[in-house]
């Protein structure tokens, strides 16, 4: 299978999901300025119309998209990783900690304060409103080691998105003790150690590039 993405964005996590299960995959880098394919200069438009990453091209060739569904289908596609929840109320669950991270963090918190063009009003607003929700994660995560009763894609999601507070300073996770305790730990599992590593060399690698295009 082919993962497209950029580094450090949330594509990583589908790149934590597959060093989880073990899984072979081809990493397809995606500039996301130009949306152009590094490995061979084409337009990733061609692949995925909105140019967004991360988009997976499973082994049949089926182009899918949207992280919440990539990574879903990365813990149907290898049961083996535990990635994954039983059907009923724990697969309920799952869907809704993926849902609360796309939503109410990733969009609804990181993405207007990461913008750069956004204005410093907007960003306060936005954090005025809805640093509360990493309140209600903060008391959900006390006496947890995850998300449910196991590591799963959702705690995949979740710390790619906590991993970006590095850009985001007005988000200073020690006020959220139970929170910073999570990611810290999550950063120490070998699958997630291993994709941030990885991803934040290409990104160095990535500011070098547009500094020399400059």
């Amino acid at each position: 299978m082919d993962l497209y993405f950029s580094p450090l964005a949330c594509s990583m996590a589908t790149r934590v999901a597959l060093y989880e299960a073990g899984a072979e995959a081809n990493y397809l880098e995606v500039d996301p300025s130009t949306k152009t394919v590094l490995s061979d200069g084409s337009d990733f438009r061609a692949v995925n119309p909105i140019g967004l990453v991360p988009t997976l091209r499973t082994d049949e060739g089926v182009i899918l998209t949207e992280n919440a569904a990539i990574l879903q289908y990365v813990a149907d596609r290898f049961p083996q990783s535990g990635l994954g929840a039983a059907e009923g109320i724990d697969r309920t669950r799952l869907h809704q900690w993926l849902c609360f991270t796309g939503t109410e963090l990733h969009k609804g918190l990181f993405v207007p304060v990461l913008d750069r063009r956004a204005p410093q009003e907007a960003k306060a607003y936005v954090l005025e409103r809805n640093l509360s929700r990493l309140d209600y994660l903060d008391n959900y995560l006390k006496g947890r080691d995850f998300l449910l009763d196991h590591f799963s894609v959702a705690d995949a999601y979740l710390v790619t998105v906590i991993n970006w507070t590095m850009a985001t300073p007005p988000i200073e996770l020690a006020k959220w003790p139970n929170v910073k305790a999570y990611y810290e730990r999550l950063r120490q599992r070998p699958s997630v150690a291993k994709a941030v590593a990885e991803e934040f060399e290409l990104y160095k690698a990535e500011l070098a590039r547009k500094k020399a295009a400059a």
